[in-house]
């Protein structure tokens, strides 16, 4: 008997979440491929940022219908770090300090968890920063202690240089680096589709990302709704008309939606620290 082939692709298909009382995302339809870089675009409130909390399995984010599956596997069926496991990764907006526990401790550990060798993260790791421009001490330092919003973002990259998922969701990675560490991150996860085949959804707002990071496709995300979508030239013309122009021309309004988009408090379910305990 034949065994049948696995399709690799991320599928998200008819993915609708809320937080708390209030309906945020109203039907994602998006697949990735291997390879592929898909950008997602929108104005503030639009649920960029929940789209990739709710494909992470974040707490406090309810998904009321749709399904996403990774390379077959129904994605939201699992916790969080067997999402890790079966391939997505996740770089933060905002990433977490972790005091006394370094980066390569993490990776080490999450390499080990996964069934590899830890033999060489630290000379991987070495490498990885200096493909970026990123000074080989930060590996050893504990983890985005003390560091700006640019080095924090750079050790997010070393960790996806270094553990090689299947599919990378970036979320505004681009936030908080200057042009020279953006054109470094950008060109290191460009290299990635290209030797590992690494499949990208990069939510940005600007298109100064996409400058290196080649799109396929772009998306432009709004109410809740993928309101338009385009190859790299739709990128342009955001910059050039803005969501405005677009979204006109979608017959979508750019209002922000009603209601709580970024909760911080104790009713949205995170207790005290919204990032903590990310793998309960």
């Amino acid at each position: 008997m034949t065994e049948s082939v696995v399709e690799r692709v991320l599928r998200i298909e008819g993915l609708m979440a809320r937080v708390g009382d209030t309906d945020i995302l109203h039907g994602i339809d998006l697949e990735v491929r291997p390879g592929e870089v898909h950008a997602v675009m929108g104005p503030n409130g639009s649920g960029k940022s929940t789209l990739s909390h709710v494909l992470m399995g974040r707490p406090g984010y309810e998904m009321t219908g749709g399904s996403v599956t990774l390379d077959g596997v129904d994605l939201l069926a699992l916790p969080t770090w067997q999402r890790a496991r079966a391939g997505l990764f996740l770089a933060l907006q905002h990433p977490t300090e972790v005091p006394g526990v370094s980066l390569e401790s993490v990776v080490a550990e999450a390499t080990r968890t996964d069934g590899r060798t830890v033999e060489g993260i630290h000379d991987l790791l070495v490498t990885e920063a200096s493909r970026i421009g990123f000074d080989e001490r930060f590996v050893s330092r504990p983890m985005n202690v003390d560091l700006s919003g640019g080095e924090k973002k750079r050790n997010e990259m070393l960790m996806l240089g270094a553990l090689q998922p299947r599919y990378a969701v970036l979320d505004e990675i681009d936030s908080g680096l200057d042009v020279d560490a953006l054109a470094a991150v950008s060109r290191r996860v460009q290299e990635a589709t290209e030797e590992d085949g690494l499949g990208v959804l990069a939510i940005t707002h600007f298109s100064r990302l996409l400058e290196v990071l080649e799109p396929d496709r772009v998306h432009v995300l709004a109410a809740g709704r993928i309101q338009a979508v385009g190859g790299p030239e739709m990128a342009e013309r955001l910059e050039s008309e803005g969501y405005a122009g677009v979204l006109a021309e979608a017959g979508a309004s750019v209002g922000l939606p009603r209601g709580v988009t970024h909760p911080d408090g104790p009713d949205a379910g995170f207790g005290e620290d919204p990032f903590a305990d990310p793998l309960v």
